[in-house]
């Protein structure tokens, strides 16, 4: 039983992943005394997409100049390794190659470099055959870009960091509480009412992760973008053979898609992930315990959106290669043996899987950079797939601006 906490605080926060998380505790940083309650629709914050990924503290490289994403991720990215060390959190900068396997992919090597060049990414290098194989001895390709930078950490770790932080600081995080429903309230106040009952918020910021477009168009927004779920599953190589990779081996990819491919990641515990794949998913949080009904209703959101039917058409030969990955291990394993030769399918074990909330557009497109809405008396992050972990510190202080500039 959680204690009771402020019906009508200063500021409600809707998520309580890391990106909301780390929005509370910057608009509690400026307004010393203000109350603020985060309302989490799980019995535990960070369980969705903040607790299923690689772990990996992005550079920036891969973003085009000047979108968010490039300013937020390189920004994102220097002030989390400042927040991990103030907090004793462990962290490892592992270091990244983005590996050209054969000439065809130089030219797209040759854009990344540019980019990351163009959004400042620290320490980015070219590197030739030689070079890579110095600096991932297992590894093959015709050259490579190579960021030192780019680190690995446990962001579920960070999230629930953020949290102990915000309770210190007098904020209520409230789990439990997915919001049904948003109204006007007397007294220019916001009624968000959740299974816990209702806050009635002067100021409301949505950071829902997979439900961010149903929460911004109870609120007003327009129904474009929607959020279309995507299963991505983990492989780990098996313990004997984690040393045949000493930090992140990364495929250079299609330019087309906003995923990255199957690349290698080693954690800080040590263990070495490949994937993800990428399924359409019928719903919208991971794990079995998600009931048939929410299932359904989870399905049929997707269904009735024209960009799906839109994006399938588009993209109908990928979601058959995918499809044919998550049901044949041997298929990841040749992927990664591109670039890995030693590795095999008998090196490859279940790890886990978690849901992608990617905002796909009316005409079909998959929406490439954050987007951000605002709503009377509230503004609504919609579009915050990765490198959103890595932006979370730099994404709270552009809403916070935002927040300041609404409240003036």
């Amino acid at each position: 039983m959680q204690p009771p906490t402020d019906p009508n605080p200063d500021f409600a926060v809707v998520g309580g992943g890391i990106v909301g998380l780390a929005v509370a505790r910057e608009l509690l940083a400026r307004r010393p005394g203000a109350t603020l309650t985060v309302l989490e629709r799980d019995d535990a914050i960070g369980r969705h997409q903040t607790g299923h990924n690689s772990g990996v503290i992005h550079a920036g490289i891969y973003y085009a100049p000047g979108s968010l994403k490039a300013r937020l991720c390189v920004a994102g990215a220097r002030a989390m390794y400042e927040y991990c060390d103030a907090e004793g959190i462990r962290y490892e900068r592992a270091g990244k190659l983005i590996v050209a396997r054969d000439a065809g992919e130089v030219a797209r090597l040759d854009e990344l470099e540019r980019r990351g060049a163009a959004n400042g990414v620290p320490g980015l290098r070219r590197l030739d055959r030689d070079g890579l194989r110095e600096v991932e001895p297992h590894c093959e390709g015709v050259a490579a870009l190579h960021s030192p930078q780019t680190g690995v950490v446990d962001f579920g770790e960070v999230a629930r960091s953020l949290a102990a932080g915000l309770e210190r600081d007098g904020a209520a995080v409230r789990t439990g509480a997915g919001v049904e429903a948003i109204a006007a309230a007397p007294g220019g106040r916001l009624a968000l009412r959740h299974a816990g009952g209702e806050t009635r918020p002067r100021f409301a910021v949505f950071c829902a992760g997979a439900w961010s477009d149903r929460l911004a168009t109870l609120a007003g927004a327009p129904a474009d973008p929607r959020i279309v779920p995507f299963r991505g599953a983990y492989l780990r190589l098996r313990p004997g053979r984690a040393a045949l990779v000493r930090s992140l081996i990364y495929p250079v990819p299609d330019p087309s898609l906003p995923f990255l491919g199957v690349h290698l990641s080693r954690h800080v515990d040590g263990e070495v992930s490949l994937g993800p794949t990428a399924l359409l998913s019928p719903a919208r949080a991971p794990g079995g315990g998600v009931g048939a009904r929410r299932r359904l209703g989870d399905l049929a959101a997707t269904a009735a959106w024209p960009g799906s039917w839109r994006m399938a058409r588009r993209w109908w030969r990928t979601g058959l290669g995918e499809l044919a990955d998550a049901l044949d291990r041997r298929r990841l394993a040749r992927a990664a043996s591109s670039y890995v030769p030693g590795i095999e399918a008998a090196d490859l074990e279940p790890w886990f899987a978690g849901i992608r909330a990617q905002a796909v557009g009316r005409d079909g497109g998959l929406v490439d950079d954050f987007v951000i809405h605002d709503t009377e008396r509230a503004v609504h992050v919609r579009n915050a797939p990765s490198p959103a972990a890595t932006s979370s510190l730099a994404i709270a202080k552009l809403i916070a601006d935002r927040v300041d500039e609404r409240l003036r």
